[in-house]
């Protein structure tokens, strides 16, 4: 029998979440560089010096202690702090406009400036805002700037990928994870707006989600519901990009079930927050349940795997940690909008897996790369580099499924 605490809407489900979460702020502590940019984590949460201060991961750890500091957990809003003082200092192209990617270990700067990092530069930046964190609302307004500026193609409806570092060269790849955290980043920003300039403020950005999600639905119904996640410049999809590097950490071969996921959980949270039709909430559960049947226990062991090819054949049988977390997000969020039995049961599943497997009892946090048995690997994602997949499937599930998570925090710490 089912051991309660992993069991959705129980006080020791919830208990096990609350405790991880804490447990989550405590590991990432020693995250800032002197200048504010991310370290990326090792084992046991010490600070891997040697390698880049990633703008992407600052972004999420910004994000999370943010959070951190709306549940009024000890430490995080000078943590927060500091994440913003690197985006507005160290990480920021005060000739160019813009992010870097990175510095190096010796300051050198990462080429390329990414819609990917730009995105989390608004989620960071609205989190930030939300929370009072000294220069949250200069982040925010700055990244959506820069972003309207060079990022999003208002005759398409989605995002461009990759410029030079100057602004003056655009990449002709196209691809679908930056257009889909920008998703994620115009919710946060729409809601964001509205709590800060009144109701309304932020609808531009929930049209234009919607009409990046009305593209990828479309995809993905013509593709049995495995989404295309590469394109060329006029958004042909490119099913045979990297069959030569399948696991690529950004730019895998194939289809990415964890991505299927994570779209039906964001492509949920736009149509409750427009009061959208309800036809999307079925497009959510297709592609939800075309991933999870792809790829849950694909191969006879527990996990996610990491992609599958166009017929759904597992092709890199690793388990990343993020497949898991947007797992337990999005079975938790259909139950709750569907009440299908079938998405709590997947939730117990993945919560006992998450116990048993994922998480690093001993160190701290969640491994973030497991084999096909579910032994820790190395390859794509060695260390732990950040919280915030982890950090967001332990508030997620009970939190308001119609707005973004910091959003939730803030109504949550004002207790309505």
């Amino acid at each position: 029998m089912i051991s309660d605490k992993y069991i959705f809407d129980t006080e020791e489900n919830r208990k096990f979440l609350d405790d991880n979460a804490k447990a989550l702020l405590n590991f990432g502590r020693r995250f800032p560089s002197p200048g504010g940019g991310s370290y990326y984590l090792g084992d046991d949460g010490t600070p891997w010096t040697e390698r880049p201060r990633e703008t992407w991961i600052t972004c999420r750890m910004a994000h999370v202690y943010s959070i951190g500091a709306m549940r009024g957990e000890d430490g995080s809003r000078e943590l927060a702090c500091a994440a913003v003082k690197g985006l507005l200092g160290e990480l920021h192209d005060d000739r160019n406009g813009g992010w870097y990617a990175g510095l190096t270990s010796d300051n050198e700067i990462l080429p390329d400036k990414q819609c990917y990092a730009h995105a989390f530069v608004i989620l960071a930046g609205s989190s930030a805002w939300l929370a009072g964190i000294d220069g949250g609302e200069k982040l925010f307004k700055e990244a959506l700037k820069i972003y309207d500026k060079y990022f999003w193609n208002e005759e398409e409806g989605l995002s461009c990928d990759t410029w030079n570092t100057e602004f003056t060269v655009l990449d002709s790849y196209r691809g679908l994870n930056a257009n889909m955290h920008t998703v994620e980043a115009f919710l946060a920003a729409a809601d964001c707006l509205d709590a800060k300039e009144g109701k309304g403020a932020g609808d531009v950005y929930r049209v234009r989600a919607g009409r990046i999600i009305n593209r990828v639905i479309g995809w993905a119904r013509d593709n049995e519901w495995r989404i295309p996640e590469h394109f060329t410049s006029d958004w042909i999809p490119d099913l045979n990009k990297n069959i030569e590097k399948p696991d690529d950490p950004f730019k895998p071969y194939g289809a990415t079930p964890g991505h299927g996921i994570e779209w039906a959980r964001l492509i949920s949270q736009w149509c409750l927050s427009c009061d959208a039709d309800r036809s999307y909430i079925e497009a959510a559960c297709n592609l939800y349940g075309r991933a999870v049947s792809d790829a849950w226990c694909a191969d006879g062991a527990e996990g996610i795997v990491y992609t599958t090819d166009w017929t759904g054949k597992p092709v890199v049988r690793d388990r990343m940690h993020w497949t898991l977390a947007e797992a337990v997000n999005t079975s938790s969020v259909l139950y709750r909008i569907t009440g299908d039995k079938r998405y709590s049961d997947d939730y117990s599943s993945f919560m006992r897996y998450l116990d048993e497997k994922v998480i690093d009892h001993s160190c701290g946090s969640w491994f973030h790369q497991l084999d096909e048995n579910n032994n820790l690997k190395d390859t794509v994602w060695p260390g732990k580099s950040d919280l915030y997949h982890a950090f967001q499937a332990m508030l997620i599930p009970y939190s308001d499924c119609s707005i973004s998570i910091a959003a939730a925090s803030v109504r949550s710490s004002y207790g309505n």
